[in-house]
């Protein structure tokens, strides 16, 4: 008995995420009229509306969003399941997320050496600041930042993550460095947007105890880039992850600041990935690739 299921799930995850029927066309290498009569065919069967129409766009209705969901975990089952048997060799599009200063900083220049070891492997790379949910977004790896917050998903342990107080020598010439903590009440200070505002507390150890500070300023932003860009202006003081601040500090770009009443972090960057994926032979090849890159920090060395 035919089962055209699965081919319908495909179509339509296509539409969904190319965003219509000729880019969904153009996507699987079919004609349009095809997607079309696929999709309808699903519909009918289902008796429901997965696309709201109209002449120019389509937008999911909440019961295509619900499917979409599901069709994209019966595609992963499938990948899994034939992970298994299939040859371990690497192989496939691989879509990761990395923050974006860390991203273009640290991860972008070393992909080259990634896919030359991989050649079978086409890469997506994201890079953006937000927080990406990897099942509803269909991404197979994320770089994270900081403490981890979804227990659900698997993680490897990159390396510590540190950041240090740092200013332009032509900002603290101009307003002189604070010489304690509490001094910064007196300093523009670099802030992040929701929902990285918690980085807006600054720790130092002061007097044998750990304390945090609430820091203020005229700038805010959700790009870790546009912070550190704006420090190197001499724009504000910033507490800068290590990856950017060594190099600079290095180069004379920025200058230390608070060094005795530096709090060391306890946080680290992690490599994610959902729990039902860690077999696929890509996403392994990946997280193990930059597990040893940053066994020991590039900016440490």
């Amino acid at each position: 008995m035919k089962d055209n299921r699965l081919l319908e799930m495909r179509v339509f995850r296509a539409v969904a995420e190319a965003g219509g029927f000729t880019a969904a066309a153009l996507t699987l290498g079919v004609s349009q009229p095809f997607v079309s009569q696929t999709l309808n065919a699903l519909e009918r069967r289902l008796g429901v509306q997965l696309l709201h129409r109209s002449t120019r766009t389509q937008r999911l209705t909440a019961e295509g969003e619900a499917y979409l969901a599901a069709c994209r975990r019966v595609m992963e089952e499938i990948d899994l399941a034939e992970s298994t048997v299939a040859s371990p060799e690497p192989a496939g599009e691989l879509r990761v997320t990395v923050p974006r200063a860390f991203g273009s900083d640290q991860i972008v220049p070393r992909l080259p050496g990634f896919m030359a070891a991989y050649p079978a492997i086409s890469v997506q790379l994201q890079l953006s600041d937000t927080v990406t949910n990897l099942l509803e977004e269909n991404f197979d790896v994320a770089i994270r930042m900081g403490r981890l917050q979804d227990s659900s998903l698997m993680s490897r342990r990159l390396c510590a993550l540190q950041r240090i107080v740092v200013a332009s020598p032509a900002y603290v010439a101009r307003h002189g460095p604070p010489v304690t903590p509490q001094g910064l009440e007196r300093h523009n200070c670099l802030m992040w947007l929701p929902p990285a505002e918690h980085l807006n507390r600054w720790p130092f150890m002061i007097q044998g105890q750990r304390q945090e500070l609430a820091v203020k300023g005229s700038f805010r932003s959700s790009d870790g880039t546009a912070l550190f860009q704006m420090c190197v202006a001499g724009m504000g003081v910033m507490r800068l992850a290590e990856h950017l601040a060594v190099p600079a500090l290095r180069g004379g770009q920025l200058q230390p600041l608070l060094a005795d009443y530096q709090a060391a972090d306890d946080t680290a960057i992690h490599a994610v990935f959902l729990a039902e994926r860690r077999l696929v032979p890509r996403i392994r090849a990946f997280v193990d690739h930059f597990t040893s890159a940053f066994a020991t920090p590039p900016w440490a060395a």
